[in-house]
């Protein structure tokens, strides 16, 4: 079954504020096209130092009382660092809170800032030791790694290959690679590594994984004394992620996740035109054709794989997210795609 993804969201677990966990709860009750098919309650870089510990309280509270409702996956972002002791340590201790309090409603945990095959693995065994120690089924809350540094790049054909079942997605780190990596932010910005991201969606797509590209923090400009939300420069990052196959975008806003929600969901014309292929591959099939010719393209397994991957797609959201397919789709193409038989 298609997975979906096309959304990692994060969203400060506590902010300075009398609500402090207003983001997090933002994110937990969001509808329609804002409804993020990730949520990352971060207990990392997006919450202060001192707000830690509140972070991960109100991680807690929030995922308690709405995990049940959300159709999406949650995934907390812990602490952690290839280079710090102390760090990991602090995020073994959230992982151990995580799993303890809420193990049964999180899908998994996000680890950043990891270093080499050995750490990835060192983070995978703190998720297995307390899974057992609180007694979570075996595998059931996976693990995700941002891969930010230049040994996790150094490493990743074989972080990809771990193949314990456990490891779930890459996903990019672009900010903290760039500093390590000593690169320079000028007037383009930073380096948008379009090599990296093509090599993130190979070696996940060879070890069964998502990959999700990075964030866009620029999430607002400004023209003639007037800021406006900057949407065009997002649009444009996250469709050269979905040209090189990733299958998900990081999102910082609301805004940013009904993006990139969409533009990871097949168009109108995509699925029509995928529909009306599959239905003419099956009608000829039917008549007992052997070489089967669709709109003058040959049909084999590989080309039906596509077709059916974009209906599978679809049928994934509609699961899930209804609403999201009614206002994407016409009634009775989506109705097509649904009755479909997508196998070969």
């Amino acid at each position: 079954m298609t997975r979906l993804c096309r959304t990692f969201q994060t969203a400060p677990a506590a902010v300075p504020r009398e609500d402090s966990a207003k983001y997090l709860r933002s994110g937990l009750t969001a509808e329609g096209f804002q409804l993020p098919d990730w949520l990352v309650p971060d207990l990392e870089d997006g919450t202060a130092p001192e707000m830690k510990d509140t972070a991960l309280e109100n991680t807690i509270e929030l995922v308690d009382e709405h995990a049940s409702g959300f159709p999406g996956e949650i995934w907390p972002r812990v602490q952690w660092g290839y280079d710090d002791e102390a760090t990991r340590e602090r995020g073994r201790q959230e992982i151990e809170t995580l799993v303890r309090s809420v193990g049964d409603r999180i899908d998994g945990v996000v680890v950043p800032k990891v270093g080499r095959v050995e750490d990835v693995r060192a983070a995978a065994s703190a998720i297995e030791e307390y899974e057992t120690s609180y007694g979570h089924a075996p595998g059931s809350i996976e693990l995700a790694v941002i891969v930010e540094s230049a040994r996790a790049v150094s490493d990743l054909d074989r972080i990809a290959r771990l193949g314990d079942g456990r490891l779930a997605a890459l996903v990019f780190g672009p900010v903290d690679y760039t500093a390590e990596l000593g690169g320079r932010e000028l007037d383009d910005g930073r380096p948008t590594w379009p090599g990296l991201l093509e090599r993130l969606s190979n070696e996940a797509s060879a070890g069964g994984l998502l990959a999700v590209g990075g964030p866009f923090d620029q999430l607002y400009r400004e023209r003639a004394g007037v800021q406006f939300y900057n949407g065009d420069a997002y649009a444009e990052q996250v469709e050269r992620e979905a040209t090189v196959g990733l299958d998900g975008s990081w999102s910082l806003h609301p805004n940013q996740t009904a993006q990139a929600n969409r533009i990871h969901m097949p168009r109108e014309s995509e699925l029509r035109q995928d529909v009306e292929r599959i239905e003419a591959f099956e009608e000829a099939k039917s008549t007992g054709t052997g070489a089967v010719s669709v709109d003058g393209q040959m049909v084999d397994e590989a080309t039906f794989k596509n077709f059916a991957n974009t209906v599978e797609t679809v049928r994934r959201i509609d699961e899930t997210r209804p609403e999201q397919t009614a206002a994407r789709y016409d009634d009775g193409l989506l109705g097509r795609a649904l009755d479909l038989e997508t196998s070969w």
